[in-house]
């Protein structure tokens, strides 16, 4: 702002200009503090306003036009006719999301609730499961099950890496005794993906249960839980449903259901087999998130009506490689090499970059909001996301906005074709099959 002049009190005068309008306004009475609240607004009005805001971060995701005026609808009873067509409606779409012929269950709660659930109600105290522990949503699988007073063998794996088939049968050889396996699809806190379907070869010839938190996975990239043989597997509707926290979803197999109707129920809200049963006649055991239900419908449909999961996982793939090689034609490293996440993807920054001070300039000038890295990650990492409704011009948005932080926040690129070279890379992944890397694309 360039204050001009003020002549006599308690009148000023004061001329904005921004690169994009001009705004002058006269301010009564005056003051200092008046003076610099104009100035707050005129800089607001000049620069953010103008930019479209996006969010990039791996949960919660934007929300598609269609869900929100879904979720502004007026309220329904969870009890009524119109409700219990709605959920019946939605559990058959989860049913083919999930890949599975039973019951999918909605819960109040988030993810962690669903988590918490599926240990209360599959396992005793005292027995003994194993946990692949790779971040932040491994270790809290066994912190979960302490909690339960469950003994906890963990595979460690250094973050960005993922767990090996081989770990997993050497730790069941280890521990024959051990009844369950627990681990992420998607470990988010680093953007490794674990190969779920191979260890579920190992677990389900043996009296062992496998338990997959797919709140990264589900509606990002494939995880059929029958076809792969997955005993429970669970997601939040706030990743790549498109609807808001506070609603999560699990599944479970026909042999963990037989395990869970041997559980004595051991927490009053999460009682599984309540909630299957009330599931079969239209409703929950406990009052239903009703307006995330109708959003949740609203979002399965648009998903099923524009191509289903092939095209979904098409669009994933296309845009995990997009942002991974406009990275990497940036010099930035990727925290996850070899085993990644279709929907988050962890850059590594440089030496001497301040990684807060690079998200507060992607926000403030760029209107793009990212993630941070996590523990010893913080100010370390920027997790990208790109899960959700999410498309490749916003992905574009966002690697504009990395290049920019970056410069912003002590780092360097002289990279000038990052963009064409990432757009490239997404037109090539959509002519392929998902999951196939492009062997002339860096990813």
């Amino acid at each position: 702002v360039n204050i001009r002049a003020w002549k006599s009190m308690p009148t000023v005068r004061v001329a904005a200009k921004s690169a994009r309008n001009g705004l002058s306004q006269s301010l009564y009475p005056a003051g200092l503090e008046r003076l610099i609240r104009a100035a707050k607004f005129v800089r607001m009005t000049g620069d953010i306003m103008f930019n479209k805001p996006r969010l990039l971060t791996p949960g919660p995701t934007p929300l598609p036009e269609r869900v929100r005026l879904a979720l502004a609808q007026d309220m329904i009873h969870h009890r009524k006719p119109g409700f219990k067509k709605i959920l019946l409606e939605t559990e058959t779409m989860l049913q083919k999301l999930f890949g599975t012929e039973q019951p999918v269950l909605p819960l109040s709660c988030s993810g962690t609730g669903a988590m918490t659930a599926a240990v209360h109600g599959l396992f005793l105290p005292g027995e003994t499961v194993i946990v692949v522990n790779g971040g932040k949503f491994g270790e809290r699988w066994s912190k979960i099950a302490a909690v339960r007073g469950l003994k906890v063998v963990e595979i460690d794996v250094a973050w960005g890496q993922a767990v090996t088939p081989a770990q997993v049968e050497q730790a069941l050889r280890e521990h024959p005794e051990a009844k369950g396996v627990f681990m992420q699809v998607c470990e988010t806190s680093t953007a490794a993906q674990h190969p779920v379907e191979a260890i579920a070869r190992l677990t389900r010839t043996r009296e062992v249960l496998l338990v997959a938190d797919g709140i990264s996975a589900v509606g990002i990239s494939p995880c059929p839980m029958d076809a792969w043989g997955i005993d429970c597997l669970l997601t939040g509707s706030q990743k790549g449903l498109m609807v808001p926290p506070g609603m999560a979803l699990m599944a479970l197999s026909a042999r963990a259901w037989k395990r869970a109707e041997s559980i004595p129920v051991s927490c009053f809200y999460f009682n599984l087999a309540g909630e299957r049963d009330n599931l079969l006649k239209g409703q929950g055991l406990f009052t239903s998130p009703v307006n995330l239900i109708v959003g949740l419908h609203e979002s399965l449909s648009m998903l099923f009506e524009e191509g289903g999961l092939d095209a979904l996982y098409r669009k994933q793939w296309a845009l995990t490689c997009m942002v991974r090689t406009g990275a990497l034609a940036l010099d930035l490293p990727l925290f996850a090499p070899t085993h990644y996440a279709w929907g988050v993807t962890s850059i590594m920054l440089p030496a001497g970059v301040d990684g807060d001070k690079l998200l507060k300039v992607a926000a403030d000038e760029c209107g793009i909001i990212f993630a941070g890295g996590q523990d010893h990650y913080k100010g370390r990492m920027v997790r990208f996301g790109h899960m959700g409704w999410v498309d490749w011009a916003d992905a574009l948005a966002g690697l504009h906005a990395l290049a920019h932080g970056l410069r912003a926040s002590g780092g360097f690129s002289a990279s000038r074709d990052y963009l064409e070279t990432a757009l490239s890379a997404y037109r090539r992944a959509l002519d392929v099959e998902p999951g196939r890397v492009i062997p002339d694309v860096r990813s």
